[in-house]
Parts: structure tokens; sequence; C-alpha cells
């Protein structure tokens, strides 16, 4: 690409209103360990809505939105979409019960909810499991996409690329904490977006493309256009809907959607000022992540089918691009290829500040994995502030340099996406019920975590050379149904033949967080004075169902309007607007 000095003013710009921000930050967040991971419990619902937004709007994630549709089409994207059941039911059940926690992490959870050694172990375990197995792996996809987008765009190398991206996106993590990743990941949010819609406007206008008619009408992109998959084959309509929208979103563990919420998300939620706060920032993030943003990046996606229909028109075109990373999902930067000068520069400024504000908040969030749940629960209970500080900042170094090296040795973010999901898959339901089910200890979480990890690598390394199990190659979503029947099956099992929790345990956890009584009626009926919670989880469910349509409808609204189906386009917004009307009116009721 011919990168104008315009460009690279903006791009130098971004990089040093980045650099400020973590300056400006330094000293409160080197204050004290929670000023430093949690920003002193005292942030805005807008604020920590528009840093969920910018996490997620990851760099790998228009590459991973464009592998998809190249593959399976706009409907192939309820693998992800589905996942806004498990964001509402965050918003309007969890989202106060994790702000009532009042712990540090998500992982100090396990020692508030169980006790003793297995509790113990289950924090450590998940701390380095967590903070650095896969918490490396998600900032290696991410640092995959710079690596693309860096070779398309700049024809740097994968070394220069993870050089650039690494060292600005350290020194502003390690010194501003996560009131620095908040204000930053508030800037880089609206660059994004103003990227984002540029480039899908301006290449919707490229003498190939013509216009958004001709786009639509061409017939490659013509076959790809259904939000729904094509009901006549199971092994197409079973992967792409059935399985996402009945078993993947409250079955499976994923970073960002977590059954319950978790990780980063919950880290948001426990710095929010309240619990209406630490609500409306997950009600902002579900609606802007479904709703706003998916459309420019499938349009450039589908625009890619018709200048680059296969791969190998890829490799033709940029020849230096290594082999190991050829794949559909490079097609996004490629696109970006054809921008001018200086909407060059505002578009890589965008895809900059998505692959910073994730890095960013990544390495914040499993650095407080290592220093709160490991260095400073077994290794030095005593550490003063400053020394947890430094821990804190000298662990984001070395997550940045893990996930870089393994940047290297990938090749697809969608590759990477379903071997998370397959290691995850069974133990979301824990995470769902372990509120507001007294039965579950801290042995169910251990067995569901175990199981779940061996099961992923029978299917994943070992039938694939064996072939115990006969899975057809177009029948691979069985072994996500194999690995979820299996994984629950066994937690289960484990959770019954293991003492619960002990009483006191289970009643101090209760009289915290305050969970509706239904699931520990047989805990409480042993203690008559013990003051029961009705709570109004039946409402809550039904804002979640009713959040859920909300959301979709709005995201199919937009679709309409863009295929130019007005009547649909304007039905789909209509039950958008009913479903926020119902929500607000709701709101000042929630407790």
């Amino acid at each position: 690409m011919n990168v104008s000095t315009l460009d690279w003013a903006i791009i130098a710009s971004f990089f040093v209103i980045s650099l400020l921000i973590g300056l400006f930050t330094a000293k409160s967040a080197g204050s004290s360990a929670k000023e430093f991971f949690l920003s002193g419990r005292n942030m805005p619902w807008w604020l920590l809505g528009v840093s969920m937004v910018a996490t997620t709007f990851s760099a790998d994630t228009p590459n991973l939105v464009t592998d998809i549709v190249r593959k399976n089409g706009v409907a192939g994207n309820w693998a992800w979409w589905a996942f806004l059941l498990t964001g509402m039911l965050t918003v309007f059940v969890y989202a106060k019960l994790w702000r009532r926690s009042e712990v540090t992490t998500d992982l100090e959870f396990y020692e508030l909810r169980y006790s003793g050694k297995g509790a113990a172990f289950l924090r450590a375990f998940r701390a380095i499991y967590l903070g650095v197995f896969f918490n490396v792996v998600i900032m290696a996809t991410v640092s995959l996409a710079a690596i693309k987008i860096g070779g398309v765009m700049l024809g740097l190398s994968p070394v220069q690329t993870l050089l650039i991206a690494s060292i600005v996106t350290v020194v502003y993590s390690s010194l501003g904490g996560l009131k620095g990743v908040l204000l930053t990941d508030f800037f880089q949010f609206f660059i994004a977006i103003i990227g984002s819609f540029g480039a899908a406007f301006y290449i919707l206008d490229l003498p190939e493309i013509g216009s958004l008619n001709n786009l639509l009408a061409h017939e490659v992109v013509s076959t790809k256009l259904d939000f729904l998959p094509d009901f006549s084959d199971p092994n197409v309509y079973i992967p792409i809907f059935i399985l996402p929208i009945a078993i993947q979103w409250w079955a499976t563990w994923y970073p960002g959607a977590e059954p319950g919420g978790g990780g980063y998300i919950a880290q948001r939620m426990l710095s929010a000022k309240d619990e209406k706060n630490a609500i409306g920032a997950t009600l902002f993030f579900n609606v802007a992540h479904y709703a706003l943003r998916p459309w420019p990046w499938i349009i450039v996606a589908l625009s890619s089918l018709v200048i680059f229909p296969n791969i190998s028109d890829l490799q033709e075109a940029f020849p230096h691009i290594p082999v190991d990373k050829l794949g559909d999902d490079l097609a996004y930067p490629a696109m970006l290829s054809f921008l001018p000068r200086g909407l060059v520069g505002i578009v890589l400024a965008s895809l900059i500040a998505a692959v910073m504000s994730t890095l960013s908040t990544h390495l914040n969030w499993g650095s407080s994995y290592v220093v709160n749940d490991f260095y400073l629960r077994f290794i030095k209970p005593d550490a003063s502030d400053k020394q947890l500080v430094a821990v804190g900042r000298i662990s984001t170094v070395l997550l940045m340099g893990f996930s870089a090296v393994l940047a290297l040795a990938l090749s697809s973010a969608l590759d990477a996406f379903q071997i998370l999901l397959q290691i995850g898959a069974g133990t979301g339901l824990i995470f769902i019920l372990r509120w507001f089910w007294w039965r579950i200890n801290a042995y169910t979480e251990i067995s569901a975590m175990a199981i779940s990890f061996v099961v992923a690598i029978f299917f994943e390394v070992i039938n694939p050379k064996l072939g115990l199990i006969d899975i057809p190659a177009d029948q691979s979503y069985l072994k996500l149904i194999y690995s979820v029947s299996i994984t629950t099956v066994g937690w289960l099992i484990v959770t019954f033949l293991t003492q619960p929790e002990k009483d006191e345990v289970l009643l101090a956890f209760y009289r915290k967080v305050t969970p509706a009584a239904l699931g520990w009626r047989k805990v409480l009926d042993r203690y008559p004075s013990e003051q029961v919670v009705v709570g109004t989880l039946g409402k809550e469910i039904g804002l979640m169902i009713t959040g859920t349509f909300m959301v979709y409808s709005a995201l199919f609204s937009t679709g309409f309007f863009i295929y130019g189906e007005v009547v649909p386009g304007f039905i789909a917004a209509v039950i958008a607007l009913a479903g926020g009307f119902i929500i607000i009116k709701s709101w000042k009721k929630l407790k």
C-alpha cells in the first residue's frame, strides 16, 4: 500500500495520545493494587460499557467474521451471535450479583462460594490456566490479526508488526492500570467505529463493486445473504444455527462470553460504582457488540468474494505473505489495501486501536489473576501495594512476550476460536447454576475443568490419529455435542458423590450476594430464622428474553434495510423499539 505522510501523521498521533493517557493515569494506578486492577470501584456505566465494546472490537474479529462469511455466508455468524443469550443473562441476572460479591477478581469468587483445599486449588490453578495459558492464546489470535494487517497494508514482517504493536500497548497498560485501559479504550472505540464504517462505504464505491445493489446482486454474493442457514441440509443448519442457539451459548466457556459473566467482563462489573452501573455497562456492551458493529464487517467480507473469490487470488495479490498465514480471514485486510490516502491512516489507526484495546484489557486482566489470585494469595500474602503493582507490571510484559511468540505459530483465528470452544465445552452450565444451587461444590468445577480438557484433547489430537470414533468431516459439530454431554454427566456424578460445602460457607455466601432463594431452600429450611430473599428471578429471565429479541431485531432490521427489504426492516425495527421501551420502563424496578 502507498501510505502517505498524512496517513503516518494520523497513526503517529494515535500512538502519542494513547501513551499520554497511560502517563496521565500512571500515578493513581500505582497507588494501590485495587486502583491498578479495579480503578477504585468508582467507574460509570458508559465508560465501562464502551471499554467492553472496544475490547471485543479486536483486530481479529473482522478477520473472523470475514472467514465465517466467506465459508458459510451471513448465517454463519450465529456461531457468535448466539452468545447474545449469554450476554443478556449476564445483564439482567448476574451483573448485580457480581457487584455485590465485592471480590477483586472473578477467581476470588471461588473462596467466597467454596472452602478448603478444593477452593484454594481452583483459585490457584485457574489463575495460571486462564490468566496465562488461555489469555496468551487469546492475545496470540489478536496478534495474528495484527501480523496479517501489517503484512498486507504496510508490508511489514510478522516480527516487525509484533514489536510495534507490543511495545506501545505494554507501556500504557503497565503504567496506567485499568483506568488507563478504560480511558484509552474510550478514545480507541470511536477511532475503530469511524474506520470500519468508512472502509465499508468506500469499498462499495470501488469499480469492481459499483454499488451496494450491484454487490447484493452478484452471483457469488447473492447465495451468501440469508440470515438463517439452509434448513434442507442438517450438516449445514445444525452446526451453523441449531448447535449455537440450543447448546453452545450456555454450555461452553469462552473469554468475553462466559455464561454467568466472568473474566474481563466481570472485572468491568466489579469496578462499577454500583449495581445499576454494572447492569447498564453490560447492557450497552451487548447492544453495541451485536447490533451496531457487525454490518460494516459483513459488507467488506461480501465484497471480498467479488475481488478475491479464492485463496489463490489472495496469494497472487500478496505473494510476500507466508503460506501458513494465508486463509479466508486474510481477505479483510486485503480489501483495505484499496483505500485512498487519508482514509488509510484512519483505518490503520482504527485497526491498531482494535489490536491495542484488546491486548491492553487482556494484559491487565491476566496480570490481575497472576497478582491477586496467585502471588498475593499463595506466594506473598503480606506483599505491599507497591510490590503488587510492580508484579502486575512485570507480568504484563511477560504475558505480551509469550503471546507474541505463539502468534508466530498460528495460522487462523477461526481455528483458535473452535479449539477454545472445544476446551470449555460442558463447563458453562456450572457458571450459571453455582449462584443459585447450593449443591454445587469446588469438586464440581475441578472435575468439569479436567473432563472437558481431556475430552477436547481426545477429539482434537488422539481421535484424528487413531480413528476410535468415526466423525465424518461434514459432521464435526458432533465433537461439541459429545464433549458437552460427557462433561456435564461427569461433573453431575462428581457433585452427588462428594460432600456439599459446609452450611456456614453457604450461608455466608447467600447473605452477601442474596441470590433468589429457590435453589437454596434445602439449606435455608434448616435455619428458620434466616432471612429468605424471594428475589425477582422470573422477571429477570423475562427481561433477558426481551433484551435478546430487542437486539436481534435491531441487528436484522439493519440487515433488511441494507438488502432493500423495507417492510420486514420496519417490522423488525418496531419490535426492537418495543423491547427497548419495556426494558426502560422496568429499569427503575430492578433490584
